[in-house]
């Protein structure tokens, strides 16, 4: 018996549509077809890191120690006890990983400055050595033809600043330290952030206690804190305009909680939106509007954050772009109430990833995008950080076939090419993460690499994910 191609199943699907008097669109094999979910001519593609995660060198060339350092030594705080003194050693290795940069055909790099090694207490005097690093690091980039993004904070702020965020004076220094990097790199680098992940380095770290400094403050405290952060991000900004030509494009990265209407209907679609605004209050809402939301003072009371004047002048600074890290998001419904909705709970069986934090939400990344530009109407925005942790291993073919990784992005690229067609103004995607590294305090536990890292040996090795997302790149397009 002859066997049933898949052309001999088009030739039959051909027939029927022409029997049923209906036209069917040419489909060639290896051909692009309505399945291919094409993104706009000019699209940014990249790959996403930050230093302490994979730079290593804690000590070298005189760098001085972040509070990570002094975090992660400290005895049951990370898995293992592991730390980021060697993590991937790209402090030695930029030029291997520059060449797997090249290799995926990436256009762009998102990159972090270490503070310290660049200003090992913080502020004062530089340290030469330590921006000679990311010179070259810079120039190996553009050598490549790969144009480069620096956040100048994600998160290893200087152990030798005094009170951390909880002192206004560090604002100052964030605002010092942008301005130096910015006159010393504008030159070839023209795409800054200021600040990666407001929560993270704020709440996380000095109201939860689960991230560095690892401290437990009462709110108004934690909320003098969340303004710190902004406050930096905000002189940042300035510091930045001042410093580095006119054409140099500001913004920041941002993990911004996601809401997604449980369906799409007018009402909870409303209900969305409401719920991004208040969601955001402390942090990106405050950004994009120049003062803080009523209802976050409201719901503060005597904990909400003392202002000073000129501080919302700042912090309101007018933005190029607006970067979005997305992982996962909750639902939410319209529920009648005063605030307009209702966060639906997440039951047992709900899938997510390796890192249980990553619930499975792939239109998350269309949700975010829509509803900041509906809310803000940011001239431009980027996903500045997508992926996930995978449990990959390592077959006797050396091969990682990290499927669920790939099944992640897939369906994320999808839900984002529907933001690009309609008319969002989306300029680029970075994946988190280029490499496997030190995931903070799940220490080496967690992989989040499109490359496999052999931590003894530091040997890098591409997964199933990092051949999809060259092919993803090369074609522009997602199938």
């Amino acid at each position: 018996m002859k066997s049933f191609t898949r052309r001999d199943f088009g030739k039959t699907v051909a027939a029927a549509a022409a029997f049923a008097g209906v036209s069917l669109p040419e489909i060639a094999l290896g051909q692009p077809h309505a399945a291919v979910r094409q993104y706009p001519e000019g699209f940014r593609w990249g790959c996403a890191t930050a230093a302490y995660q994979i730079e290593g060198g804690a000590t070298a060339d005189g760098r001085g120690p972040s509070i990570w350092d002094t975090f992660s030594h400290t005895p049951g705080i990370t898995v293992n006890g592991d730390t980021g003194d060697v993590a991937d050693d790209s402090y030695h290795l930029y030029k291997e990983d520059v060449k797997l940069l090249r290799n995926l055909g990436v256009s762009a790099y998102r990159m972090s400055i270490s503070w310290s090694r660049v200003f090992p207490s913080g502020t004062g005097q530089p340290n030469p050595l330590g921006l000679d690093y990311y010179n070259r690091v810079v120039d190996e980039l553009l050598a490549n033809k790969i144009t480069p993004y620096i956040t100048l904070f994600h998160w290893d702020l200087p152990a030798a600043l005094p009170g951390g965020w909880q002192s206004r004076d560090t604002s100052k220094a964030f605002a010092d330290y942008a301005a130096y990097i910015a006159k010393h790199l504008s030159d070839r680098v023209h795409h800054f952030m200021t600040t990666n992940e407001f929560t993270c380095f704020t709440d996380i770290g000095y109201r939860d206690g689960r991230f560095a400094p690892g401290l437990k403050l009462p709110a108004a405290q934690a909320n003098q804190v969340r303004h710190h952060g902004i406050l930096a991000h905000g002189l940042g900004v300035q510091a930045l305009r001042a410093n580095a030509p006119s054409t140099t494009q500001v913004g920041l990265a941002e993990n911004a909680n996601v809401y997604v209407p449980i369906m799409e209907t007018p009402k909870h679609i409303e209900a969305a939106r409401r719920a991004t605004r208040d969601g955001n209050a402390p942090f990106l809402a405050t950004l994009m509007e120049g003062k803080y939301p009523d209802s976050y003072l409201q719901r503060e009371g005597a904990n909400a954050p003392k202002v000073e004047p000129g501080d919302m002048q700042a912090i309101g600074s007018k933005l190029d772009f607006v970067g979005l890290n997305v992982y996962t998001a909750d639902y939410v419904s319209a529920d009648g109430s005063a605030q307009g909705y209702a966060i639906e709970p997440r039951q047992t069986s709900y899938p997510h990833m390796a890192s249980p934090w990553i619930n499975i939400t792939p239109e998350c990344v269309y949700w975010t995008v829509r509803n900041v530009c509906d809310l803000w109407k940011p001239p431009a925005i980027y996903i500045t950080e997508n992926g996930c942790s995978a449990d990959d291993v390592v077959t006797s073919a050396n091969r990682i076939e990290d499927t669920d990784r790939v099944m992640y992005l897939r369906n994320h690229l999808t839900h984002l090419h529907r933001a690009t067609t309609e008319g969002y103004p989306v300029k680029g995607y970075f994946l988190w993460s280029l490499l496997d590294n030190f995931e903070w305090c799940d220490g080496y536990s967690k992989r989040f690499g499109i490359h496999y890292v052999d931590f003894k040996t530091l040997k890098r090795t591409p997964k199933l994910s990092a051949e999809w997302y060259r092919e993803t790149i090369a074609r522009n397009a997602v199938v």
